[in-house]
């Protein structure tokens, strides 16, 4: 096996196709096949399963795909390191971020990244925080965001920003539903007891929110269970329900008059946000200075206003 055909691999083995993973080497399909046989026969065993709907690693694939990545990325810090970019650092930097961080820190992110550091290329994916935390176990990115901190072995996180949840409903009240003006502190405990529409079970706010409500005694009972904060929204502003999300989701709707808000106290509910990087791999000098950039970014978002409801640790 030689390094080109550990980067075939790699690149057919994430992408899960043939296809895709030709179209962004730029090489020929076939050509990508016959490199994966001759792997395959050199190691004598099969390293891709195939299905109708792609590839994916067997087993003996998978250690492949793990070793592949560190050698990978060793050689790449060795070729940074030879050519100089202490002063001027190139490369690809891989980053995972939630949804809804994505949608506020990705663009002013790359604008500063592309300002800044002209040689470095940004590869940003966005998916729900339990599987950017995973991607960053399987080294599949070099950075993230997350909104917690991560006690296991291998990753370091730094906690940055903290973020207010907010309580919300419907521009009128529902029937039958007492609440004060808006704007009015309202207990943990009375917004518990309120028909509620949240994410799911599998979501780090849901898992956050249930954590809070065991602790002062109360229980949610949502009558609606949907991941989508714009889903989510569009369902209070139609009266089906209330919510709890970050003032930042939903502070263009409440200042148009789409939502009300509620602060929520006894006890307020916040939720911090935390650079991750992996322990058990070397930074690259590209890696390390987009870490440090995104620091920036992210606090000058809170101190501006821009993130709306986060404030600097």
């Amino acid at each position: 096996m030689d390094i080109r055909q550990l980067r075939y691999f790699v690149a057919i083995a994430e992408l899960g196709s043939f296809s895709r993973a030709a179209a962004q080497l730029h090489i020929a399909q076939p050509a990508l096949s016959l490199h994966v046989r001759n792997m395959e026969a050199a190691l004598g065993t099969p390293l891709l399963f195939r299905n109708p709907k792609g590839v994916v690693p067997t087993e003996a694939g998978e250690i492949l795909l793990r070793n592949a990545r560190a050698i990978l990325s060793q050689i790449a810090i060795a070729e940074e390191e030879i050519r100089g970019h202490d002063s001027d650092p190139a490369g690809e930097v891989r980053i995972g971020l939630p949804g809804t961080i994505g949608q506020i820190l990705a663009v002013p992110l790359i604008l500063a990244a592309r300002a800044r550091y002209p040689r470095i290329k940004l590869r940003i994916a966005e998916a729900m925080s339990g599987f950017v935390l995973e991607w960053m176990r399987a080294a599949r990115i070099d950075l993230a965001v997350l909104y917690r901190e991560v006690g296991d072995g291998g990753i370091a996180t730094v906690r940055l920003l903290e973020e207010e949840l907010v309580f919300f409903g419907p521009p009128a009240a529902s029937p039958g539903i007492a609440l004060p003006l808006p704007g009015t502190t309202l207990p943990f405990r009375a917004v518990a007891r309120m028909p509620l529409i949240l994410p799911g079970g599998a979501h780090g706010l849901r898992e956050l929110l249930e954590r809070e409500a065991a602790a002062c005694g109360a229980t949610l009972d949502p009558v609606i269970d949907v991941d989508s904060y714009s889903n989510i929204k569009e369902l209070v502003a139609a009266g089906l329900g209330y919510s709890i999300l970050p003032l930042n989701a939903i502070a263009q709707a409440a200042g148009a008059g789409e939502l009300s808000s509620w602060p929520i106290a006894d006890p307020p509910l916040k939720r911090s946000i935390h650079l991750a990087h992996s322990t058990e791999r070397p930074m690259t000098n590209a890696v390390r200075a987009i870490d440090a950039l995104m620091r920036d970014v992210l606090q000058d978002l809170a101190r501006t206003g821009a993130w709306a409801g986060t404030r600097v640790l």
